[in-house]
């Protein structure tokens, strides 16, 4: 089943006008933060990937003009940033977060983990499939610092998206970083919200 274009990028005409979303914002919010519930996976005690979709960069986009009123000169702009990150249907995609509160150890940690973007994988069953980090974004400075924000893709082919979406199927994320090893297991809830994610 093909999904609708639309589904895959965000047009103009997707866009709720502004007075629609303040009206909506509230209740809008809620359906998203319960959307993204079963696509939020944390991996040892710093990092998040959070996955995805045609709505979550809606909701993103949406929030971005709410918050900084640009218009259709930001909208734009917003449009270049979060269209690539909506998973054309033949990969997942996530925005990998290392979450630390305190500076000084965040800094410390970032300073360790310079090129942790190119060590992420996916596991279905025993097939090993290695992140590729978004293109245009350079997420690891010269000197070997890592960004806190990492934007990466799975690309997955036919054989392995039929495995991913099969009952019974394990799935593991992980990262594979001399100074940061971790693996997890996706759990049924995450499987079955991600398997949207290919057409």
């Amino acid at each position: 089943m093909i999904m609708p274009r639309e589904k895959r990028e965000i047009l103009k005409e997707d866009i709720m006008p502004l007075d629609v979303y303040t009206k909506n914002r509230k209740e809008l919010r809620k359906n998203i933060v319960n959307f993204k519930k079963d696509r939020r996976i944390a991996l040892g005690p710093y990092a998040t990937f959070y996955f995805e979709s045609y709505e979550t960069m809606l909701a993103q986009v949406q929030e971005m003009l709410y918050i900084e009123k640009g218009g259709d000169e930001q909208l734009k702009d917003e449009l270049i940033a979060y269209n690539p990150l909506i998973p054309n249907g033949k990969e997942l995609t996530a925005t990998l977060m290392f979450e630390i509160d305190n500076p000084v150890s965040r800094a410390a940690f970032l300073s360790k983990v310079g090129g942790i973007e190119e060590k992420v994988f996916i596991k279905i069953d025993d097939q090993l499939i290695k992140a590729i980090p978004e293109e245009d974004v350079d997420r690891t400075s010269a000197e070997g610092k890592a960004s806190s924000v990492q934007f990466i893709h799975f690309k997955l082919n036919d054989e392995q998206i039929e495995k991913f979406k099969l009952d019974g199927v394990e799935v593991e994320i992980g990262i594979d970083h001399k100074e940061y090893s971790h693996t997890t297991k996706l759990s049924s809830a995450n499987l079955s919200s991600l398997a949207a994610d290919f057409s």
